[in-house]
């Protein structure tokens, strides 16, 4: 009997086909964007070359983190360590201080005004270091406290100043990022948002790395 011969199949399409889904994924597909960690530095001016800008040491609150991922934070002119749970509140007093007289009076501020801290929230600026054997994990932890601690400012003035919206600052920049909000609302969100920025602006400078 003659043996039958096993049909062949007509693989001459699979490359369209291929090729058309790597299209439909490449359309279809949303590709995540890494947007980083936003920092604002204090601002930059033009001076002459022999004139020097100089901040009060009581507005610089000082953070570093050692090799063995301890917290140091220097203000009101003393050097401690501190607990990753205690610092949110240590740099919420030292940027709602208000020790300043005359025209770097604070006008939102309701700290203690001690004298040796902070004159307002535009002077203040938040200075982060850390040792190259600093853990990541600290280290992020260490950021992620210092940007809750403006949020909590700005939530409180956020509601004091728009009451009637029933939000606080990261709800309604939440809101105002979301791409389903109306462009309309949003508009009128970014106002009030930067509002809340110009009166408590987030001066958080990164120090260079420190070795061992």
């Amino acid at each position: 009997m003659a043996k039958r011969s096993a049909p062949e199949v007509n693989a001459g399409s699979m490359a369209d086909i291929a090729f058309l889904l790597l299209i439909f994924f490449l359309v279809t597909t949303d590709i995540a964007t890494d947007s980083g960690l936003n920092r604002k530095l204090p601002p930059w001016e033009d001076k002459p070359d022999d004139t020097e800008v100089k901040i009060k040491q009581r507005n610089i609150f000082q953070i570093t983190v050692n090799k063995k991922d301890q917290i140091q934070i220097k203000t009101r002119g003393d050097d401690k360590l501190t607990e990753l749970k205690d610092l949110r509140a240590e740099i919420v007093a030292f940027l709602d201080n208000g020790g300043g007289q005359g025209e770097d009076a604070c006008q939102y501020c309701q700290g203690d005004k001690h004298p040796e801290s902070s004159d307002n929230f535009v002077k203040a600026v938040i200075s982060l270091g850390n040792d190259r054997l600093t853990k990541y994990e600290t280290y992020i932890s260490v950021q992620n406290e210092v940007i809750a601690a403006y949020n909590e400012l700005r939530n409180r003035e956020f509601l004091k100043e728009y009451p009637n919206l029933n939000m606080n600052y990261v709800q309604a920049n939440n809101m105002y990022q979301d791409p389903q909000t109306d462009q309309d609302e949003k508009d009128k969100l970014k106002e009030k948002l930067q509002v809340i920025k110009d009166r408590i602006p987030q001066i958080f400078s990164e120090a260079e790395t420190k070795k061992s």
